[in-house]
């Protein structure tokens, strides 16, 4: 594959965002690659474009199969093994929130909730593990919406994005009616 200018800048790009995603840079380069690659390409087509080397490659493919973000491919009459992005974009999303939930979410979770069932000690624990359950609460939450989110189909939830700001716009006037609609009622005057 040729480095072009425009490929070259995206590549690099998806390196430094790959750092923040959970895997270092030369695999975020390297699925970048392989994501906007019309072929399959071999590791040391890989390595070629990247000038890295075939065993840094090699680990990183290892990596991106134990993501599912990559799949091989076979060429009849070629021993090579060749990679390609695995899935739409839509489900390479998801597959990358997916692991970064069971590595960063699911583990936090579970802290919280065995300090939830101690029993605190002094006035500073108490607090402390009100604090902690406010955090746990909004993960759980935050985990629950999230896996709803991604049971939907990819078009319903393109429609659900593109509505933003405009349902929480909904959201709060339909509260503010709520409040207004609670308001204690006036009691009739005695004639």
């Amino acid at each position: 594959m040729q480095m072009t200018p425009m490929i070259e800048s995206f590549v690099m790009h998806f390196g430094e965002m790959g750092s923040r995603w959970g895997f270092n840079r030369t695999v975020g380069q390297m699925y970048a690659l392989l994501v906007i690659s019309e072929t399959p390409l071999s590791a040391n087509q890989i390595a070629e474009a990247l000038s890295v080397s075939r065993g840094n490659v090699s680990m990183g493919l290892k990596e991106l199969q134990s993501w599912q973000l990559i799949k091989q491919h076979h060429v009849p009459g070629d021993r090579k093994e060749y990679y390609q992005s695995a899935g739409t974009i839509w489900e390479m999303a998801n597959r990358v929130f997916e692991e970064r939930r069971k590595r960063e979410m699911d583990p936090t979770l579970t802290l919280l909730r065995g300090i939830m069932l101690e029993t605190p000690e002094n006035k500073e624990e108490i607090y402390a593990q009100q604090r902690l359950q406010e955090i746990h609460d909004l993960l759980e939450t935050i985990s629950k919406w999230t896996s709803e989110l991604q049971q939907m189909n990819p078009d319903t939830l393109g429609t659900l994005m593109k509505l933003g700001s405009g349902v929480g716009k909904v959201i709060d006037m339909k509260n503010k009616l709520m409040k207004t609609n609670k308001t204690p009622e006036r009691k009739p005057d005695k004639e």
